[in-house]
């Protein structure tokens, strides 16, 4: 037996390692598995160049559990060392640079482990003391015993060892003794070492008989070493792609296609991705790529190494080219990641491409279900739109799909606005706008439907990309104005009459928002009223709601346009009743507001061609006081207005017929205006 200290040049590697990784500690089991897979490997690799003559066609990695002793043997029966190789492998960690490398590592755990082979080490996040038993392949080896407890101190000894291979005994710290449960190491096993190409034992399989469960002698294997993005896509069916999915994915819904990347240059890249079916939730369809290093897993969170649109996906990728145990930080700068990053993207596209080309009719059928991952990716992704452009479709409300290239033409004759540009008229609600797409299409329009999660977003991304072309809601404002290709028609109500109606109808709106009454020539076969809602505010609120980064707007309160039909006779009825019940009433009023009005627009008229600072005090004093008297005034004759407007029912009848348009009549509201069309119609 021989005694000895670790090859570093300073005695805090251990400490540095409990602390720095203890975030990741669980990774301890992966590090070891993978250095005894490697061992598998390597004696795979000599049998096959005729240096080594044994069996390996058992080569398998074992792992126990012994919960009263809370320790965790993982054996195997590869390569497995000499003395010399321990001491060279084990003890002489980090060559002569420990101290410089801990220094400039400490920050970033995982790069610690990986770049320095300090796999083994990871042991130490959890263990109070390790112990190593190897043999070599080598004919005379005899097998050593290495045991540390987490010190710079060791201990080296001959031992006796029937096979060759390596077994490391882990004895568990207080702080770590739950790993030492055959769930729990089982479920790591389950998580890291799924896929590892060489078996994993885990105890013996079970079964029940005569009432309970008996232990077989037959290996409990883990892992499947030959998983379906190892193999040649020649050599797999469609149903061995859906059986891949169902083994990473036991409860999903079964996806819509896939895609198997097999590439050798510029760098090594294979993996089969999967297109779920998506529909309005994007939070939860995230990360479920499963991303591999040589069939180690490293992580499923792939946000930040593949582009975020493809985070969307499901399946797996593996690549040696990216490294095994590196920081996000390192990964998201690492340039074989950017390439590999970029590959995807273009298979994706390119595959996309295909179906849509080649089978038109089924990519229609699941577009639904495709919209919202195209949507972000084009969002999110400037090379992805320049692809996407040709395969990307938009839905009308009659359910049928066009390309940007194919509605343009279709719309261009109807759609284009006096200004040249062209309109692209859509409805976010097909149930609740139904009266403003019936109005729409009643003037020949052509309505699209855009009620995806993303469709605020993306009609904004899609409108800085188009030339001369803007999307319009089809509830922005009344049919008439939505694609304005002539003057609007005048409105033949007075000023005067303009400035009795509008209280008396924005005295009947609801509280919960802000209602801008204003009045436009409509036929006498449209509504009497119609609400809208401004095309710019309504987006930038959207936009908030979705974390647009526009908090400013989201806190703002809703704004709704009344638009009241000058030409309807329902309206010219509510002007008459109103001039017979209070024009008597507020006349002198009026005439008051009709006068100082007048004398203002007369002052302002001297003062139209000077500055600000060019008016003398006097005249601003006088143009500020006449300012006031006509706010007044004019709220004295509002609010006579107003509370007549609060007992005509014909007003009320009005408005909410424009709010249960809009789908905005709820509730006790509702209950009244049921109520009162009884009593109108009787």
């Amino acid at each position: 037996m021989s005694k000895g200290k670790i090859g570093v040049s300073t005695e805090n590697i251990f400490p540095i390692i409990k602390k720095f990784l203890y975030s990741d500690h669980e990774i301890f089991l992966r590090e070891i598995i993978a250095n005894a897979m490697d061992a598998s490997n390597k004696l795979k690799a000599l049998a096959s160049t005729g240096e080594y003559k044994g069996d390996v066609s058992n080569l398998k990695v074992s792992v126990a559990v012994d919960e009263k002793k809370k320790t965790i043997t993982i054996s195997d029966n590869g390569i497995g060392m000499t003395a010399d190789e321990v001491e060279k492998y084990i003890n002489q960690i980090a060559f002569s640079s420990a101290e410089e490398f801990v220094e400039k590592y400490k920050n970033q755990a995982n790069s610690i482990i990986g770049h320095f082979g300090l796999g083994f080490y990871s042991a130490f996040m959890v263990s109070k003391k390790v112990e190593l038993f190897t043999r070599s392949y080598k004919e005379g080896s005899k097998a050593v015993r290495w045991e540390c407890d987490g010190s710079p101190e060791y201990i080296i000894e001959d031992t006796e060892k029937e096979t060759i291979g390596t077994d490391v005994v882990l004895y568990l710290d207080d702080e770590s003794a739950d790993f030492a449960t055959q769930s729990k190491v089982n479920e790591l096993l389950k998580k890291y070492c799924k896929f590892l190409p060489v078996p994993i034992a885990f105890g013996k399989k079970k079964e029940w008989k005569d009432g309970k469960e008996v232990e077989l002698a037959e290996d409990n294997i883990i892992n499947n070493p030959t998983p379906a993005w190892t193999r040649k896509p020649s050599d797999l069916t469609h149903d061995d792609y859906m059986k891949f999915y169902r083994e990473l994915y036991p409860m999903a819904e079964e996806p819509m296609f896939y895609i198997h990347l097999n590439v050798d240059y510029p760098f090594n890249l294979t993996g089969i991705l999967y297109f779920p079916k998506i529909k309005n939730n994007i939070e939860i369809s995230r990360n479920k790529i499963q991303l591999y290093c040589r069939q180690v897993f490293v992580t499923d969170s792939v946000e930040g190494i593949v582009p975020d649109f493809l985070t969307l996906l499901h399946g797996v990728i593996d690549s040696p080219d990216i490294p095994l145990n590196v920081s996000r930080s390192y990964l998201q700068s690492d340039q074989n990641v950017k390439k590999i990053s970029s590959h995807i993207t273009k298979k994706v596209a390119d595959r996309l491409q295909e179906l849509f080309n080649n089978q038109r009719e089924d990519f229609e059928k699941k577009w639904d279900n495709l919209k919202l991952f195209i949507n972000y990716g084009i969002i999110t992704d400037e090379k992805f739109w320049e692809r996407a452009e040709k395969f990307t479709l938009l839905k009308n409300v009659s359910d049928k799909y066009f390309t940007f290239e194919e509605y343009q033409k279709i719309i261009k004759e109807n759609q284009t606005d006096k200004h040249g540009s062209l309109v692209y008229l859509y409805a976010s609600d097909k149930e609740g706008q139904h009266s403003f797409i019936e109005a729409a299409q009643n003037k020949g329009y052509d309505v699209l439907v855009m009620d995806g999660q993303l469709d605020t977003h993306f009609i904004n991304h899609v409108e800085s990309k188009l030339k001369n072309s803007r999307f319009v809601r089809v509830d922005s404002d009344i049919a008439d104005n939505l694609i304005q290709k002539e003057e609007a028609k005048e409105v033949k109500l007075t000023q005067q009459q303009k400035d009795m109606l509008s209280p008396v109808f924005k005295s009947v709106m609801p509280s919960n928002g802000q209602y801008y009454v204003s009045f436009e020539a409509m036929g006498e076969n449209d509504m009497p009223a119609v609400i809208t809602r401004n095309e710019w505010m309504r987006r930038m609120k959207d936009m908030s709601a979705l974390g647009g980064g526009m908090n400013f707007y989201g806190e703002m309160p809703d704004n709704y346009n009344l638009i009241v039909n000058a030409n309807h006779p329902l309206v010219n009825k509510v002007l008459q009743q109103t001039e017979e019940a209070k024009q008597a009433e507020i006349k002198e009023t009026v005439e008051q507001i009709t006068k100082l009005t007048a004398e203002r627009e007369a002052l302002m008229a001297l003062h139209k061609d000077k500055k600000y600072d060019e008016i003398p005090q006097a005249e601003r004093d006088k143009e500020a006081e006449l300012d006031k008297k006509i706010d007044e005034l004019e709220d004295k004759r509002n609010k006579v207005l107003e509370e007549y407007g609060k007992t005509n029912p014909l007003v009320s009848q009005i408005a909410d017929l424009a709010l249960l348009a809009n789908n905005m009549l709820k509730g006790e509201a509702l209950s009244r205006f049921v109520k009162r069309s009884i009593e109108l119609i009787k």
